[in-house]
């Protein structure tokens, strides 16, 4: 039966797409439940919207009957630029890469799961900064219940793995396969990069059905193929073989925690790779604020700016002046110019 989805359903769909707060995800997960048609055709979607409302809920430590639940440590408030999540197998490097990134405290250690819960960290590019979160691992037989529910709203992730292990191409395979069951795709499409094939490995094609067609919850986050321990298998082919094997095309990065390789490029790839646009606001009659510039997706608006300074500017916006490579110094502009990176933006409201 098809779904026939109502249009404020769609709706609530898209806000909860777009929506990076955990909090505002919830409402919209109520909002869908609350405006899909009740049929047979949307049974499976029904159930699937319940079950995320359930655990988001249970993440959030939102009030709920019985008895009092703590906050959870599994629910990451988006902050910077972006948020990367470190995925992969067990003892491959991710809670060293993110303690030397962002200066955390990390755990790592030669036995398996050292890490339990997510843990943030914010990675600095000269004026801006990206928030890494380290992971549990991820095997065949283990991938914790609430991963999904977080990276559902993740905007990329590292698959750090030990490319001197003789295992990394089951174990990238084995990764892939993991986040699949789970509707996480990963895939080498990065909105900077111009247009690739998807990477991740995927089952026989099978005919979709209207529910997978409108199914919200499948996810694809571009991802980079972190190849870590470069020092103990110095072999500059050893990424491209394994890259061939598991037949996956990520953009790739060799590092070393123990020499420093490669770090140097992963936060520049970041930059590029998101679109990252900073813009920097000023008041009438004074100098631009230099210290903490906003930062939207390239092919942004002064409008998106405005929603970031405050709602209420964003609500009452009547025309913005520009000065950068958008337009000509002092232009007027309206709330859809796009801004350039390096913009500055004066805002003036109703």
């Amino acid at each position: 039966m098809p779904a026939n989805l109502s249009p404020e359903y769609k709706k609530a769909e898209q806000a909860f797409r777009s929506a990076r707060d955990p909090h505002e995800r919830l409402e919209c997960l109520k909002e869908m439940l609350r405006t899909i048609p009740k049929h047979k055709g949307t049974d499976h979607l029904q159930a699937d919207i319940k079950s995320r409302i359930k655990q988001l809920t249970d993440d959030l430590g939102a009030p709920r009957k019985g008895p009092a639940r703590s906050a959870s440590a599994h629910a990451v408030h988006h902050e910077g630029a972006a948020q990367v999540c470190l995925l992969g197998p067990p003892n491959s490097g991710k809670s060293s890469l993110h303690a030397l990134l962002t200066g955390s405290k990390a755990e790592s250690g030669p036995s398996p799961y050292t890490t339990k819960d997510p843990l943030p960290g914010m990675l600095p590019f000269e004026d801006i900064h990206f928030q890494l979160v380290d992971l549990p691992p991820i095997t065949p037989e283990r991938m914790e219940p609430w991963m999904a529910g977080l990276l559902q709203s993740t905007d990329a992730a590292w698959l750090v793995v030990d490319i001197a292990d003789a295992e990394c191409t089951e174990q990238v395979l084995a990764t892939c396969a993991a986040l699949a069951q789970r509707k996480i795709t990963l895939c080498d499409r990065w909105p900077g990069l111009g247009e690739q094939r998807d990477a991740a490995p995927q089952p026989p094609a099978e005919p979709a059905s209207p529910e997978d067609i409108d199914d919200p919850f499948q996810v694809r986050i571009p991802a980079l193929l972190v190849a870590n321990k470069c020092d103990l298998d110095p072999d500059p082919d050893e990424v491209g073989v394994l890259e061939e094997l598991a037949d996956v095309h990520f953009p790739a990065v060799a590092t070393s925690v123990t020499s420093g390789s490669g770090l140097d490029r992963l936060a520049p790839f970041l930059f590029q790779a998101l679109g990252i646009v900073r813009v920097y606001t000023k008041l009438p009659g004074q100098p631009p604020d230099k210290r903490r510039p906003f930062t939207v997706r390239r092919g942004g608006t002064v409008l998106d700016v405005a929603r970031l300074v405050h709602q209420d500017v964003a609500r009452t916006f009547k025309f913005a002046r520009i000065w950068g490579s958008s337009a000509f110094d002092g232009q007027h502009v309206g709330a859809e110019h796009h801004v350039n990176d390096g913009d500055v933006v004066e805002l003036h409201a109703r």
